[in-house]
């Protein structure tokens, strides 16, 4: 089986080796790929945002499976211009996508289905703005409808901030939404979706602030682990038959089924599982360490998924016993104006080491062989180990290894699951 893997970050370099594990899989190739990527599997440095140019790089590849990574290409039409040409994606089409584009589709799409979220408000101007967030106690939740790489939202107790976040967003032209505030641990799970039904994977707890404690602003996320042996038991059951299985069957009967990856963005709060957002792609970085631990075969599974053959082929999905953890290592001043430019060294040295894995997002190649920064997040470090803290000890040794002058990264990756220290509210 022949596969082009759509993407540029550290989740595409997750999925390409995945792909490259699955004995059926005699090609993987990347567009438009990163450094590290390139190392491993032909690239093509084409702009993956214009559906044309992907559809005439198929036409040349002949791919029997396209699996698209970022959440824009979804949105651009890239699934719908690729299944018009006759090839298998996996990626929801674009009206699908709106699970993830607009926060207030999702939110309508959910009341719809009868699935346990927080409540919220719309907001076109400022007026309604305010309005909202009278109607909510702080701290206040305030998003931006369209996609925003996970950085589109602001949980503050200051209403002037929360009013200045909305603005933001309202001069870039989106609505906000305003929405309750859910208090619990955060949980993503993926859904692998077939269009009628859809397959969990293991959960895994990303870390969205730039700093240790959850201080800072907003990223795409600097790290994440799984297991979450702290979940109740049946966890994933329960996210199946109250999120996954009633948000697919009520995208299949408004026409527009759901075929990929329903990330389900979760609070387990005091009332049970609460939904706070749907992703419609593969989340960055949670998709490192689940693809880490992933022992059912990758490229088979998307492909049963696109045909729509899920249930009959891959009724479940298993993982090896292992713990694994991945480290995001950032340019300077990540995520406001990451500064592009300097030297990474080490990470030959690093990839060396027993269970570790180097994952590529923003670098290019130098000419002495190393890799220079030419984005906000650089690397994900993951690590494989028998249990969680053999797994973070072995990550955080590999990242020992990496230099990135004046580069950053949290050192708490992990570290509250292996101290007994997350709580369930009410529990």
């Amino acid at each position: 089986m022949k596969t082009l893997v759509l993407g540029p970050g550290g989740r595409e370099h997750a999925i390409v080796q995945a792909l490259r594990a699955d004995p059926v899989v005699s090609e993987v190739r990347c567009a438009p790929g990163n450094a590290g990527i390139a190392k491993e599997v032909p690239v093509y440095p084409i702009d993956v945002s214009s559906p044309q140019l992907v559809v005439e790089l198929c036409q040349e590849l002949q791919p029997d499976l396209v699996v698209v990574g970022p959440e824009a290409l979804l949105a651009a039409g890239v699934t719908n211009a690729l299944q018009a040409a006759g090839f298998a994606v996996f990626g929801p089409t674009h009206q699908a996508a709106k699970l993830e584009s607009s926060k207030a589709f999702a939110k309508e799409v959910m009341h719809a289905a009868g699935v346990p979220t927080g409540d919220a408000k719309t907001a076109v101007n400022l007026e309604q703005l305010e309005a909202a967030l009278d109607e909510f106690d702080a701290p206040y939740v305030v998003k931006d409808d369209g996609l925003a790489a996970g950085k589109g939202v602001i949980v503050t107790s200051d209403r002037d901030a929360a009013i200045a976040h909305g603005r933001d967003i309202f001069s870039g032209g989106d609505p906000v939404l305003v929405e309750e505030f859910l208090e619990g641990p955060e949980v993503s799970v993926f859904v692998i979706a077939d269009g009628a039904d859809g397959v969990a994977m293991t959960p895994a707890q990303d870390f969205k602030r730039v700093f240790n404690d959850d201080e800072g602003a907003n990223t795409g996320g600097m790290g994440a682990y799984t297991p979450l042996e702290w979940l109740p038991e049946n966890f994933t059951d329960d996210v199946m038959e109250q999120v996954a299985r009633p948000v697919l069957k009520e995208m299949a009967d408004r026409g527009t089924p759901f075929t990929g990856v329903l990330y389900c963005g979760l609070t387990v709060t005091n009332k049970g599982i609460q939904v706070i957002e749907f992703n419609a792609r593969f989340g960055d970085p949670e998709t490192q360490p689940v693809l880490a631990r992933l022992k059912t075969p990758l490229g088979q599974l998307l492909k049963a998924a696109a045909d729509g053959k899920l249930r009959a082929t891959f009724p479940t999905i298993t993982f090896h016993d292992h713990s694994a953890v991945g480290v995001v290592m950032a340019a300077e001043g990540y995520p406001e104006a990451p500064q592009a430019g300097a030297q990474i060294t080490g990470v030959a040295e690093a990839a060396k080491l027993e269970g570790v894995s180097i994952l590529h997002a923003g670098t290019t190649a130098g000419s002495s062989g190393e890799f220079t920064a030419s984005g906000g997040r650089l690397l994900t470090v993951v690590a494989t180990g028998d249990d969680l803290a053999t797994a973070r000890d072995s990550a955080y040794a590999a990242v020992e290894h990496i230099s990135v002058p004046n580069g950053h990264y949290r050192t708490d990756i992990a570290a509250k699951a292996i101290s007994g220290d997350i709580t369930i509210p009410g529990a």
